[in-house]
């Protein structure tokens, strides 16, 4: 049976061929493979040396601070792990100057990645996702968008930079970005910040509060990530389940 090929109206009341999936598919594909290479090269292989950025931060003196979350947030975007570069901040500054410069680098990452992310690949994933599921995923993201933020800051194991990336691919704005990640990065950013504090100040009830505080978040982290998964499960098999019961009338009339 000829499957019947979609068409586009234009504004002029004219009929065109849809435009091919190809380019965005290809366009997708290039960013996903560069972002892996960033990886590969900063978090793997470590070609940025984060000593040699704390040498050069601390030779700024009284603008160390400003310096090093403007470095620190070009870093992070570069998967440089937020937590060396936290604890950096914690070497550098102390535990109370160094977590409000860990989270200034931290919103600055979010913003930085959300914007490439944005550009790179935004257009390109709503034509692949169709009208339908684009106009789903904004209406989603303006009722729960900032939250998605917050709690992909908790859960353990997912690059921040990988995810803000996505983030800005799907829309997410950036006044979302920055608020979310701002909150959400809250704990870590003490956690690891004074961790650095403690190698420097050699204080054993910091380095016992950080563990103690990454694990707290690490725990609710995972349990409102599984509770999201499944509520998405849930509405997902929702919204199947009425698309087939609308099919068959749609088609009929």
């Amino acid at each position: 049976m000829a499957v019947a090929k979609k068409r586009i109206t234009t504004t002029d009341g004219t009929e065109s061929a849809p435009a091919s999936r190809w380019p965005h598919i290809l366009r997708l594909a290039v960013f996903g493979v560069f972002l892996l290479a960033m990886f590969y090269l900063v978090a793997v292989a470590r070609v940025v040396d984060v000593d040699e950025v704390r040498r050069i931060v601390s030779a700024t003196g009284s603008a160390a601070p400003l310096t090093y979350v403007v470095a620190s947030a070009a870093l992070g975007a570069l998967f440089v792990p937020g937590s060396i570069l936290a604890a950096g901040s914690g070497l550098l500054f102390g535990p109370l100057l160094g977590i409000f410069v860990t989270l200034g680098a931290t919103v600055g990452t979010a913003i930085v990645a959300s914007v490439v992310g944005r550009r790179a690949g935004a257009n390109s994933a709503r034509v692949l996702l169709g009208p339908m599921r684009a106009d789903r995923i904004d209406a989603l993201i303006e009722r729960r968008g900032l939250w998605a933020v917050v709690g992909q800051r908790f859960v353990p194991g997912i690059s921040d930079a990988l995810a803000s990336y996505a983030f800005g691919a799907f829309g997410v704005p950036l006044w979302q970005m920055a608020l979310g990640s701002f909150i959400g990065s809250v704990p870590r950013a003490f956690a690891y910040t004074a961790l650095g504090a403690s190698i420097a100040n050699r204080s054993s009830w910091l380095a016992y509060s950080a563990i103690a505080v990454w694990c707290i978040s690490a725990v609710v982290g995972a349990v409102a990530a599984r509770r999201g998964y499944r509520r998405w499960r849930t509405h997902a098999g929702r919204g199947e389940g009425d698309a087939r019961q609308e099919g068959p009338g749609a088609s009929a009339q």
